[in-house]
């Protein structure tokens, strides 16, 4: 039975590859949910009784099909999930099987991301500006009235654009690896800010060195207790997102709209100063990217605040996913009105 599987899985990547250097992106999507779905399916045995209670969804958003994972009663709290870079809503799957009795999980795929639409750089908008506008629309196409908000990475100017909108959204607030100051940017964003201030052809390809494979695997790895804990599918699977042809054109038009991010963070601070939303802040502590005095400065403006930081680096969820999730759960029962 195991070499069946062990055949299944190397067809299966080798389709993957095949058709990633292709450029047949619709081959390409099919060959990879087969990969990341089908075979872990297979191979894990109680995987096929809880299947059917974490649903893949698409939402029409203007002319956009976005992807998100759902899980949990209509009717439970909300908790909105928001990605980082270079992940999908598959950052979250370790927590949705943990969370989703007492609570309504939603994670989608930003444009560009995942499984959601990715027009070329041509055609689209790709700013988090943009980004959080469609994702207002999404959250609109839901008919979400409130939620609890998690964000991580790039949740952070997406999310916190929404919200800063549309104060009423927003419940509580979980940060992971998430920075809205300053001293929260370390020093790894250097090549990322040379290209804010100059988009000389060699800045462009330092940042285009960024997105490949072998920064994928260490954004996973670096900073982490035990390697061994963090599975490879992560960053296989987001690095064949990012070989799709005109992809990291996409992600390129991102890092250089980074810079719009900073003059924001007065206009967050102030929404956690008059909003003052119960926060719980779960942080790698060796994150390379986002720094524990970022982290630390959320306490300036957030009275109503608790911190859990780990011994892990920017997905710390490859980790201490059960960790957090109890966090997550404990937190919320506490401070939302039942």
């Amino acid at each position: 039975m195991n070499t069946m599987f062990q055949c299944i899985e190397l067809a299966a990547i080798a389709l993957c590859n095949r058709h990633r250097t292709s450029g047949n992106n619709s081959i390409f999507y099919f060959a990879t949910r087969f990969h990341y779905q089908h075979f872990q399916s297979l191979t894990h045995p109680f995987a096929l009784m809880t299947e059917n209670l974490i649903h893949s969804r698409t939402l029409r958003v203007d002319s956009i099909d976005i992807f998100y994972r759902e899980a949990g009663p209509v009717n439970a709290p909300v908790l909105l999930l928001l990605h980082g870079f270079p992940a999908s809503s598959h950052m979250f799957r370790n927590l949705f099987p943990l969370l989703k009795h007492r609570y309504r999980l939603i994670a989608p795929d930003y444009p560009g991301f995942g499984y959601s639409s990715f027009p070329p750089v041509e055609e689209f908008e790709y700013t988090f500006e943009h980004l959080s506008e469609v994702m207002e629309k999404f959250i609109d196409g839901l008919g979400l009235s409130c939620f609890s908000l998690y964000i991580q990475d790039y949740g952070a100017p997406v999310g916190l654009r929404i919200v800063t909108r549309r104060p009423e959204l927003l419940d509580c607030l979980i940060v992971q690896n998430a920075n809205a100051y300053p001293e929260g940017i370390g020093p790894l964003f250097d090549p990322i800010v040379a290209l804010w201030e100059d988009q000389s052809a060699e800045n462009r390809q330092k940042v285009l060195d960024l997105f490949e494979a072998p920064v994928t695997r260490f954004q996973y790895e670096e900073g982490a207790s035990d390697k061994g804990r963090i599975t490879p599918h992560t960053y296989h699977l987001d690095q064949l997102f990012m070989d799709r042809t005109g992809n990291k054109q996409v992600q390129l038009a991102l890092q250089y709209d980074y810079r719009t991010n900073p003059p924001q963070y007065p206009r967050w601070h102030e929404l956690f100063r008059h909003k003052q939303p119960p926060t719980l802040v779960v942080w790698g502590e060796n994150d390379p990217f986002f720094t524990k005095q970022g982290a630390l400065a959320y306490g300036k403006d957030l009275s109503n605040i608790e911190y859990h930081f780990y011994p892990s680096g920017h997905f710390l969820l490859e980790e201490f996913g059960q960790d957090v999730a109890a966090r997550i759960d404990s937190f919320l029962a506490t401070h939302l009105t039942p």
